[in-house]
């Protein structure tokens, strides 16, 4: 296996774009590329440009009469069929849609392909993560589940055990209803409580389909206002004794930058610090449960100047063995670019001023009575013992 990592980036994903009134600005993608190539982390990696998902790979997941949709309303986006999701207020039709849509989903497909083959060892799609998009339908701004192409190619390729986990403020969904009867398939998301946020899944019961797939999917509930102690403590409670368990021969990881304080659209009050943090664990999980196989996501992320290039910057720089100092400096070139992009001032440093994160381990014991602690052991009791683990 090679020890470089892969950076799979095409300009032409900033081509997936809803719109000027909507909140996924395809900005976030440019300038977030930008502060990679600022810290030279571009050298540290191999940037790849893999080819569009063809419809033979989408159909892996997407069902043939949805592709066929995608196709019409990307030639005619005045005449998307609602139906299928397509044309609405979280998924307005544009020209093109159905390209820039397959040319994400063919880096993460292409990325699963080369950490198959042992041509990598890490590989990054920020530009992917799209894990709301159903065989079906488009949801929440997602139109192909390449999160979910890539499981399913690992799949066709051999695969016998994949684990996707999911730290986007929003439930996982799609993913988790591709896999939800493939035992091969270990989902597990957390997220804000489905009782406060889109898309009004993924409780803690929500543990896969009855027989094979019974035990499947996982689901972490978080409350609102959930902080980094709270967050660290949640992930370090349920995921790394998943992992243990079911012996992933490939990780994958989708990193919505929304669960950060200052994003828009959700209530969770994380840090970037501990968006870092979570990074680097999964980056530590990879290498002791699936021999280092680890595809890297991006995902949900609003704040598009403040947050999302950061973050994502990170996991590039974990992924390359080539960690970014969370106290440095940001180049003043790349602070240039954001203000000539968006008329905004972008951040002076790769923290925000909390790092090193702490938290409490779950091994210390667990207060029945505090909210966070509840929701965790809501998921170790619903999902552990049917995985013949203890809650």
């Amino acid at each position: 296996m090679s020890g470089r990592a892969l950076l799979m980036w095409d300009e032409a994903v900033t081509q997936y774009d809803f719109g000027s009134e909507h909140p996924m600005d395809p900005v976030r993608l440019a300038l977030t590329m930008s502060l990679v190539r600022a810290y030279g982390l571009d050298r540290a990696v191999d940037v790849v440009a893999a080819k569009p998902a063809g419809d033979s790979t989408l159909r892996l997941v997407h069902r043939e009469d949805y592709v066929a949709a995608v196709r019409a309303a990307s030639a005619d986006p005045r005449h998307a069929d609602q139906s299928y999701g397509l044309g609405t207020v979280d998924d307005p039709a544009f020209a093109g849609m159905h390209e820039a849509s397959a040319l994400i989903a063919g880096q993460s497909v292409g990325a699963a392909e080369a950490l198959w083959r042992g041509e990598a060892a890490h590989a990054v799609n920020f530009a992917g993560g799209l894990h709301h998009a159903m065989p079906g339908a488009a949801s929440g701004f997602c139109i192909y589940n390449d999160a979910s192409l890539a499981i399913a190619r690992l799949l066709e390729l051999g695969a016998e055990r994949v684990a996707y986990v999911d730290v986007d403020v929003h439930h996982g969904d799609g993913v988790q209803a591709a896999f939800w009867e493939d035992p091969r398939v270990l989902t597990v998301s957390l997220h804000e409580h489905p009782r406060t946020l889109f898309p009004q899944t993924g409780w803690p019961e929500e543990t896969g389909a009855a027989g094979a797939g019974e035990g499947g999917a996982v689901n972490v509930a978080l409350p609102a206002g959930t902080g980094d102690a709270g967050w660290l403590r949640a992930f370090h409670a349920v995921v790394p004794e998943l992992l243990a368990d079911f012996r992933p021969q490939v990780l994958v990881t989708q990193h919505g930058a929304d669960t950060h304080f200052e994003d828009p659209l959700a209530h969770l009050a994380v840090s970037l610090d501990a968006q870092r943090a979570v990074q680097e664990a999964c980056h530590e999980l990879a290498h002791e449960y699936a021999e280092g196989r680890w595809l890297a996501l991006g995902g949900g992320g609003y704040a598009v100047v403040d947050v999302v290039p950061r973050s994502w910057t990170h996991l590039v720089g974990i992924a390359a063995h080539a960690p970014v100092d969370p106290e440095s400096v940001i180049p003043s070139s790349w602070r240039d670019e954001v203000y000539a992009r968006t008329r905004q001032l972008g951040p002076g440093r790769m923290t925000d001023g909390l790092w090193p994160v702490g938290f409490r381990d779950w091994s210390g014991g667990y207060d029945p009575a505090d909210r966070l602690d509840q929701a965790v052991l809501a998921t170790r009791k619903a999902a552990f013992p049917l995985r013949g683990m203890l809650a």
